[in-house]
């Protein structure tokens, strides 16, 4: 049996490449000897020159700006942007490096589809069928140094998936996707160099991942690109932050899908790290986890504010209405009430002071549910703070055998939400500023 094997080198002799170039001729002329199944590695920046994506631009950041979709994290001047082409990466992709000054280069506005043109035009001029790949250079989290991806593919197979097959010692492979397409990228980026004038290399041994000729491309590189939804690393830590204060909404319709109590525990760990007077902690966090204690709450609830609406003589349609409004936790499958408690508040014996101190532990109480709402936010659960616990305390120290100094703040219905949020009203900082 022979053992696999390939080689990769460098094709000489591309020359400078000018807008309007037939990129396809080029190659061909400096790399006659092509063959069926051979995969060519093309750098972004010659398909950029040929497609005539140099611009003019005396500030770089002005055309990194035009080319950003959405910022993921940003340090210094240092900023990883999602781009238009759907690419996570420094500066989005905006080159000032190999072209004249005053000039930047952008990255080909559809990569796949320049690898699909170039695949064509090679089997036009050689009769060849060859997988085509436009790599750019990357960083990578988690990972110092940078190696160069596919970020444009034709004829190849940009990813093995291997899921469903065994092992060599019969284990089932459940999560083994293997990136063909940026492994041969990096194997390129060995022997083209980043300063040696080699944009081209070509890897022969791998035909079993180039498609047959004349064949359909089943998927270009964009199929690299994780999908917002599977993307646990979507953002800087900052940007998170601010992501997850927008993300939280009040949401008041729940699905049935069960909530994970981690997730609600990781954040009451968020919501005590808030600010509190006297290096105290005066945030207690109730979790009714199961449907019967829920229940139990809520029922004692809604007959307590009955009674207090009997007796402000409110009439029976009003009475209702107004018990509807707690259908948010009702309806929601898991609760939260957070209490304030007093530990470590001082005693003035000034009523102006001690009411005063009580405030102080009031705003520190908020702090921590909106901390709280911030992080189910985050771990994409939707909440809603709602103040129904406040307004028959007793009743719910009792059904929860609290301590009588456990204040109840409210109650918060956790749950994944059942429809998305509608579009926040937009507001600007400056309406909500005064400077002096």
């Amino acid at each position: 049996m022979t053992s696999p094997s390939l080689r990769v080198w460098a094709v000489p002799g591309i020359g400078e490449v000018r807008p309007g170039d037939d990129l396809a001729k080029l190659i061909a002329a400096a790399a006659p000897d092509l063959a069926d199944g051979d995969v060519l590695l093309v750098t972004s920046k010659i398909v950029s020159k040929a497609e005539g994506r140099v611009v003019r631009a005396t500030d770089r950041e002005a055309a990194v700006d035009a080319e950003t979709v959405r910022v993921v994290a940003r340090r210094g001047t240092l900023r990883i942007v999602e781009n238009r082409q759907g690419l996570v990466m420094a500066a989005a992709g905006v080159d000032a490096s190999n072209t004249p000054a005053g000039t930047v280069l952008l990255l080909p506005a559809d990569p796949d589809a320049s690898a699909r043109a170039l695949r064509r035009g090679l089997h036009e001029e050689l009769g060849v069928d060859v997988g085509v790949v436009v790599t750019d250079t990357f960083g990578r989290p988690w990972r110092a140094g940078l190696t160069d991806v596919a970020i444009g593919a034709a004829g190849v197979r940009v990813l093995d998936d291997l899921r469903g097959r065994t092992d060599a010692h019969g284990n089932p492979l459940h999560a083994t996707v293997v990136a063909v397409a940026d492994e041969l990228a990096a194997a390129g980026d060995l022997v083209k160099g980043k300063a040696e004038g080699l944009p081209v290399a070509v890897v022969r041994g791998l035909a079993h991942h180039v498609g047959p000729a004349g064949g359909q491309d089943a998927q270009g590189a964009r199929a690299l690109v994780r999908d917002a939804a599977d993307d646990m690393f979507r953002l800087g830590t900052s940007e998170a932050v601010r992501e997850a204060v927008t993300l939280r909404r009040t949401v008041r319709s729940f699905t049935d899908e069960p909530v994970d109590g981690g997730a609600v525990r990781r954040a009451v760990a968020a919501a005590v790290t808030a600010p509190a007077p006297h290096h105290t902690t005066p945030w207690r966090f109730v979790l009714l986890e199961s449907e019967s204690s829920r229940l139990r709450l809520l029922d004692a609830m809604r007959e307590a504010w009955i009674a207090d609406l009997r007796r402000d003589g409110r009439s029976p349609e009003s009475i209702a209405r107004r018990v509807r409004r707690g259908d948010v936790l009702r309806n929601a499958p898991y609760l939260a009430v957070p209490c304030l408690v007093m530990d470590g508040a001082h005693h003035y014996g000034d009523a102006r002071r001690d009411a005063a101190e009580r405030e102080m532990f009031t705003v520190a109480a908020g702090a921590g549910v909106q901390n709280f709402l911030v992080a189910l936010a985050g771990e994409r659960l939707g909440s809603a703070w709602v103040s129904s616990t406040m307004f028959c305390r007793e009743v719910v120290r009792e059904v929860l055998s609290l301590p009588a100094d456990w204040d109840p703040m409210g109650a918060v219905a956790v749950g994944h939400p059942a429809a998305p949020a509608p579009p926040r009203p937009p507001r600007t900082a400056e309406a909500f500023v005064e400077v002096r």
